[in-house]
């Protein structure tokens, strides 16, 4: 049966479902959004320190992969993106970052009006409930909560030593004023509990709301078009495939990788490289799919025998148990950790305007991705260059809507991020050399016999990889290789927007997360005025 809505977001993700949670607050307004995972609301997403199952894994998880990567000696890198309702808000690591000030009075500089800094801030705090920090940067009143950890992990304050004795400065809020420092991360939980963009936004009204449906295990095939304007999609589900159709707009927030490919499979691309996958050219965009940014990041690794690190032993299992009985009781402990507990940003030159690297100090010993498992109880540090210059693409392999994105990001072809990355290697390097993190530690386990400079690099193409922060694939600007407009409207037909954070015209400076729903948040603003 052939239904017809107002609204048909695609893609139940952070974007998706901050933008289906505001739309659908009219109740004159219809809406439907489409997923193509399950139930964002199980223990497999509630219970925070269950992502160590996600991540790894297709559990509510794509798992993705890259073409092999020439920067990377070759190797094929690794993609996790949510396969659920709440998206990758589902499964990631939920510390709450915007970004800093600058990257957004960038967007603007770059001919995206009402997108400084200053237009965007009112969105974040419409979205937060701060339950920590209570000043003029937060929000107390929005849907998503948001918190300091409540693990109790001592590692927690021995980073924070370490720093200072490694003569970096502290923040106490890398959402404040000041951007830079090290510190420990706030996180989206409630009371221990993960809060992803569908239990903030959809999970406390879907059975309220008689104008909003929500489709689960449904596989967008296409956007449909009559003449150049969109009236609905075509999608797959329990082995059939249907038709639901838009009287106002199609939606799509499939994100930096699938809100592209659903655009060039739809026959909006560049024409060359649609008619040689033999799919219809509906309008001639060149710069979908283009554009692709990710972090480029490397993981230190050390093995421990302390057991507030989260590891394998007979000792490490005790623990845990009297673990599963206090998170179960109090929603404290380790299973409420996000892993990433601590970390900040830094200057890998002093004289540089805002960091350009983050680090995140990881409670376990992270390998591939936690695709290879240790015995031992260990800690990590990721260390990521927030703005690269490498620059890549997603595309298409064949005309399936079924098969995964091409996907290219290209990591370390630009020989300015290996010079780069060799300065964040070093700035980590003396942290974790720090006494205050040392005295725990009992063997390096990836980087002991790396000496010299021309070593740093050649482990840098050895084990970089993503974490987790691709945009850029449907660039919102005004240049010539632009997707949408600065109100999201893809150019060249009507009827159709991009919400998510393929849209972004350049990488953030941090996590993209928080960033990607204050994209829905803005985008339900800019419909509805846009509608009356």
């Amino acid at each position: 049966m052939q239904q017809e809505f107002d609204y048909i977001i695609v893609g139940g993700g952070s974007s998706g479902c901050a933008l289906a949670g505001r739309l659908s607050e009219n109740p004159t307004v219809s809406v439907a959004l489409l997923e193509a995972g399950g139930d964002g609301n199980t223990l497999l997403t509630n219970v925070p320190a269950a992502l160590i199952f996600t991540v790894p894994r297709k559990l509510n998880n794509w798992g993705f992969e890259t073409v092999p990567q020439a920067g990377l000696n070759g190797r094929k890198g690794y993609q996790p993106r949510g396969k659920v309702l709440g998206g990758s808000s589902a499964i990631n690591a939920m510390e709450y970052v915007r970004g800093h000030q600058s990257d957004y009075n960038h967007w603007a500089a770059l001919g995206n009006t009402g997108w400084s800094f200053a237009d965007v801030l009112p969105y974040f705090i419409k979205s937060e409930n701060n339950h920590d920090i209570k000043d003029q940067w937060h929000g107390q009143n929005g849907p998503l909560h948001v918190s300091h950890l409540r693990t109790d992990n001592p590692f927690q304050q021995y980073f924070k030593d370490a720093a200072v004795q490694a003569g970096f400065p502290l923040n106490d809020d890398f959402n404040g004023p000041e951007q830079e420092g090290l510190g420990t991360y706030q996180v989206t939980q409630f009371e221990g509990e993960r809060c992803s963009a569908y239990r903030a936004y959809l999970h406390p009204v879907k059975d309220q709301r008689k104008n909003l449906l929500i489709e689960t295990a449904a596989m967008t095939h296409r956007v449909l078009f009559e003449g150049k304007r969109a009236v609905g999609v075509e999608y797959r589900q329990g082995g059939v495939i249907k038709t639901i159709r838009a009287r106002r707009e199609v939606i799509l927030c499939a994100g930096a990788f699938q809100s592209p490919q659903l655009l060039l499979l739809s026959g909006i691309g560049d024409a060359d490289e649609l008619q040689k996958l033999d799919i219809p050219v509906l309008h001639h965009l060149p710069g979908v799919g283009k554009n692709l940014q990710d972090h480029p990041d490397f993981i230190f690794g050390y093995c421990s025998k302390d057991t507030h690190l989260v590891g394998f032993s007979i000792k490490g299992l005790l623990r845990m148990g009297k673990e599963v009985l206090r998170y179960w009781r109090e929603r404290r402990g380790t299973l409420s950790t996000n892993y990433a507990e601590s970390g900040g940003f830094l200057k890998t030159q002093p004289e540089l305007s805002e960091p350009d690297i983050q680090l995140s100090f990881v409670i376990a010993r992270v390998d591939d991705h936690g695709r290879k498992l240790h015995i031992s109880h260990g800690l990590s540090c990721h260390v990521c260059l927030l703005r690269p210059k490498s620059i890549g693409y997603v595309g298409l392999y064949d005309k399936n809507p079924e098969s995964p994105p091409l996907i290219d990001p290209n990591f370390l072809q630009h020989p300015d991020d290996v010079e780069n990355m060799l300065a964040a290697y070093k700035m980590t390097e003396k942290l974790m050399k720090a006494p205050a993190l040392a005295q725990h530690l009992t063997e390096d386990a990836i980087t002991a016999h790396v000496r010299t400079d021309d070593d740093i690099r050649a482990i840098l193409r050895e084990r970089v990889d993503t974490v987790y922060h691709p945009v850029g694939t449907c660039k919102m600007g005004v240049d010539d290789i632009a997707v949408v407009d600065p109100r999201l409207r893809v150019y060249g037909v009507s009827g159709l927007r991009v919400v998510d954070a393929s849209i972004m015209p350049t990488l953030l400076g941090g996590n993209t997360n928080a960033p990607a729903i204050m994209i829905g948040e803005k985008a339900a603003d800019m419909i509805l005025q846009d509608f009356g």
